[in-house]
């Protein structure tokens, strides 16, 4: 399980945190707090402000970090079960982890749909208007077309139902840089079985890990990026991880140019 902390080392910004040049940005809409842009009433009144976030996220503007090759890392090992990300910013698909791994339980900038005749789009295909500034609209109907980004109130993507099974059969469950504050995804940490151990790192002790620690759990707190660092030193994978790293860079590098 993962949250925002494991892409703030990636410089993806914290639209709430003042002094933020993406908060900043949002205050020339007069907007009557942070959340609303992800309300679907304030959306349909004016979706400026959150195509304004969105230029920001889309893929491409940001590099996955050390974290993010950790989770792929796993991967490639043939241990990663699945990947439960709170967040938007689509890290973990850059970073190579396949989609079908992937549960992106509030959405993904990687597809989109039209708010009015519901049809479906890659992502990609409005990156031209959202970088120009402009609201992307259906080709076919003319309605607005929303990134497949999950608004409040909102039913969460299907695939995050997938934790009805995934949870039960996990031996391990890592939940690295989330508050676990956001429903119904805090709740997934107290979904394995009670003999299997759960490893937090995190800047604080949240959830279950504050209030109803199991005997097996382990907490790493502190920077999360020197916590998972840690972790991977003691798997004796450091020599892998900065494999991949550079692999990974020049990928990203030669896609750059």
């Amino acid at each position: 399980m993962a949250g925002a902390g494991i892409s703030t080392p990636s410089g993806i910004p914290d639209f709430r945190s003042p002094g933020s040049g993406l908060y900043s940005n949002l205050e020339q809409y007069n907007i009557p707090y942070p959340e609303a842009i992800f309300e679907l009433m304030y959306f349909f009144a004016n979706p400026k402000p959150f195509f304004t976030l969105a230029k920001e996220l889309y893929p491409g503007n940001y590099r996955p970090n050390y974290a993010h090759y950790f989770l792929r890392l796993l991967h490639d090992k043939g241990l990663l079960l699945r990947l439960y990300t709170q967040n938007i910013d689509g890290l973990e698909r850059v970073a190579g982890i396949p989609p079908d791994r992937l549960v992106e339980a509030h959405g993904t900038f990687a597809t989109a749909t039209c708010t009015v005749c519901r049809r479906k789009f890659p992502g990609e295909d409005f990156r031209g208007d959202v970088m120009a500034d402009k609201v992307p609209h259906c080709p076919v109907c003319t309605g607005v077309v929303k990134p497949d980004i999950v608004f409040f109130g909102e039913e969460l993507p299907q695939r995050f139902f997938l934790h009805v099974t995934d949870f039960p059969m996990a031996d391990l469950l890592f939940v690295i840089g989330t508050s676990l504050e956001v429903e119904p995804f805090a709740s997934l940490a107290g979904a394995v079985r009670s003999s299997v151990p759960r490893v937090l790192i995190n800047r604080d002790l949240v959830g279950p890990f504050a209030w109803q620690r199991r005997y097996n759990d382990v907490a790493q707190l502190g920077d999360v990026v020197s916590g998972v660092e840690k972790l991977v030193e003691l798997l004796d994978w450091s020599e892998e991880m900065q494999t991949l790293m550079q692999k990974e860079k020049d990928k990203l590098d030669a896609k750059d140019k």
